[in-house]
């Protein structure tokens, strides 16, 4: 059911921003009075399709392969047009017409973002503050001197309220390996700044675990290893734990807290143990499998449980992120841009062979994530779709031929030479173009399954 559940959420996810891209090519034609001929969501064999009205009748697609998309414009390149039609063509528009037609598309995809993001903080989440546990030792947080209890404030003067906002932040600050400030705020309500020499940590090449590397890890309270909550089908409760159940040992070792319950069973992943726990004062004893989750490159063992939260826990450790219907805009606005900003800089990084090409994800990849992001609700699932509509208008204005950004590396040197680049030179083009990406689809898709297979 999960594997189903995460295909149909990636089929959703790229039929959307699929048509918001192609919408954006085909609005700016229409405004142009370029003749569209078919919209297409998918390539190959059109599955269903229908034709608008006159008198340019524009066929309407759904297409077999959900990878993608293209509008198809009346183009004297590409077949005998109509001397009656010729004003039409795309190749005969004006320069600065073909260019905002091409542009239209990426700019759809950062506009849809700023959206989704709006919608977001309209709706509201609720985020961990970043509140810091124990720095791991001999990492640059550790040298830094973060201290157990501290919540971040600030990272080089930006505000962090969220982990997920601190995670940005040293993406974006990790890319110059700077000495970062880092403003945090200790239990009494003291403030300091730590300085985090990021110079220090060759590792910030892979940014798939961005704080591990670092040396940060959330904030946990001295909890006992008591169940609160089961996951469904998890290996707890496949076990039969029921909530309220206290952990006492993991193939007789003794467990005495919740963070000792995580540290035995992380390093397991899809082992078999002999758990004993205690159940209305009677010890009882379980043969478990535990299961796992790709964190990182690394695969962790899951238990499938989560603590028993005291009273007060949860309103100091969570911060609800919520604007209204103007001030969401300014947040749609900032978060597309430095989501923007972090992945340029990666994909410079990328070529410059300053960061890791296993961050570079395929289908499976996204396919995943738009599972888990449907299945946590509205808000998480408009934040995923924000991310990869940021990452597909970015793509599509890399100078590659065939792509977006290789339409308009010609039609800049149409404006510099004064006459459209050759024919014979824009199909080379397109077939370097080709090899170009069937090779990055090569590398993402090695990369989704080296995740799967554990490597």
């Amino acid at each position: 059911m999960t594997i189903v559940w995460s295909i149909i959420a990636f089929l959703v996810a790229i039929a959307i921003l699929v048509t918001v891209h192609e919408a954006g090519h085909y609005l700016v034609a229409r405004w142009c009075n370029v003749r569209v001929r078919r919209f297409s969501v998918g390539f190959g064999r059109p599955l269903l399709s229908w034709r608008g009205r006159a008198p340019d009748h524009i066929e309407y697609c759904l297409s077999a392969i959900p990878l993608g998309g293209y509008v198809q414009m009346l183009d004297e390149r590409e077949g005998e047009v109509d001397p009656a039609e010729r004003h039409r063509a795309f190749n005969n528009r004006p320069l600065g017409q073909r260019t905002a037609i091409v542009v239209a598309g990426p700019a759809a995809n950062f506009l849809f973002a700023v959206v989704a993001y709006w919608g977001v903080a309209v709706l509201g989440i609720v985020e961990l503050r970043p509140i810091v546990d124990d720095p791991m030792p001999d990492t640059p947080a550790e040298m830094a001197g973060f201290e157990r209890g501290e919540e971040i404030v600030a990272i080089d003067s930006r505000e962090s309220p969220t982990w997920q906002r601190v995670a940005m932040g040293f993406m974006n600050a990790g890319f110059h390996r700077e000495d970062v400030p880092v403003t945090v705020r200790d239990e009494a309500g003291n403030e300091v700044v730590r300085t985090l020499n990021l110079r220090a940590e060759p590792a910030l090449k892979d940014t798939t675990d961005i704080l591990g590397t670092i040396g940060l890890r959330a904030y946990t309270p001295d909890l006992p290893a008591t169940v609160g909550r089961l996951a469904e089908e998890g290996a707890a409760a496949r076990a039969g734990l029921q909530e309220g159940d206290r952990v006492l040992a993991i193939d007789g070792e003794g467990i005495d807290s919740w963070l000792g319950l995580v540290e035995r069973v992380e390093p397991r992943p899809n082992e078999e143990v002999r758990l004993t726990f205690q159940r209305d004062g009677e010890q009882r004893e379980v043969t478990v499998t535990l299961g796992s989750q790709q964190r990182g490159d690394a695969e962790v063992g899951m238990l499938g449980v989560g603590p028993a939260i005291p009273d007060g826990y949860q309103e100091r450790m969570e911060r609800e992120v919520r604007y209204g219907p103007l001030g969401g805009v300014a947040y749609g606005v900032e978060r597309t841009w430095d989501t923007t900003v972090v992945t340029v800089k990666m994909l410079v990084r990328m070529v410059l062979g300053e960061a890791s090409l296993k961050n570079i994800g395929g289908p499976v990849t996204i396919g995943q994530f738009a599972g888990d992001t449907a299945s946590m609700g509205v808000v998480p699932f408009l934040t995923f779709l924000a991310v990869i509509s940021i990452s597909l208008g970015i793509i599509n204005l890399l100078p590659i031929p065939i792509l977006d950004g290789g339409h308009l590396l010609y039609f800049l040197t149409e404006a510099i030479r004064g006459k459209p680049v050759s024919e014979r030179t824009q199909l080379i083009g397109q077939q370097v173009g080709i090899v170009i990406l069937l090779g990055l689809m090569a590398l993402a898709f090695y990369n989704d399954f080296e995740r799967l297979l554990g490597g």
